[in-house]
């Protein structure tokens, strides 16, 4: 028993000494990992927070948007903004309030809510699609020169026969027919496929109507 005694008490001296030499390492190493685990949970906990805020406010603009409110639906897309500039749910919500306002005759707000996502969307795709509803806004708008502005970025092929015929519209607007009739050539030559046999009617259609170029 005093050999197993000695051995234990050479172990428990051995631990001393590990431990005043190690021993501020070890708990400074697990207060940090502590630290770290609380505040890992706590970000997770603020992320799920702002998801939900976002998504609400989203709900709120897309509702709004059903009952023609398009002041609620401009301050909701506003907050997102605001707020949640980094979510998806801002682009969405933009988007939901640039066609609100478009509808309502604000066309000053609706452009701004567009012009946002231009810059903003997630993928090229999303911004060239509010491009497009841009270009048509300050179409109604007459601004001529921004809708060109707002066409002259370079889109993805899904959105080329779209900004082509947006453009003939734009020039025939502005009374320059000739630039017309080639961006309605443009957007007729694009209009190749089956799927397209109606806008390719109502393209040449337009160019009929504007005539042989003199």
């Amino acid at each position: 028993m005093a050999v197993y005694d000695l051995e234990e008490q050479e172990q428990i001296s051995e631990i001393k000494a590990w431990w005043e030499t190690y021993g501020k390492l070890v708990t400074t190493a697990v207060v940090v990992v502590a630290m770290s685990s609380v505040g890992w949970q706590g970000w997770n906990w603020y992320q799920r927070k702002q998801a939900s805020e976002a998504s609400l406010l989203y709900v709120t603009a897309v509702n709004a948007g059903s009952a023609n409110d398009a002041q609620k639906v401009r301050e909701a897309a506003g907050q997102l903004i605001e707020k949640h500039s980094g979510s998806v749910y801002a682009v969405l919500g933009a988007l939901v309030a640039g066609k609100a306002q478009a509808e309502a005759g604000d066309y000053k707000n609706a452009a701004m809510m567009l012009a946002w996502v231009s810059e903003h969307g997630e993928n090229q795709a999303v911004r060239d699609m509010a491009r497009l509803r841009l270009a048509a806004v300050q179409l109604d708008e007459g601004s001529f020169d921004a809708a060109l502005a707002s066409l002259s970025a370079d889109p993805l092929e899904d959105y080329r026969l779209a900004y082509a015929d947006l453009k003939g519209d734009v020039l025939f607007a502005q009374g320059k027919p000739d630039q017309a009739r080639a961006a309605y050539a443009a957007a007729l030559e694009l209009a190749a496929s089956p799927n397209d046999a109606q806008i390719r009617e109502l393209i040449q259609a337009k160019l009929d109507a504007l005539g042989v170029a003199k």
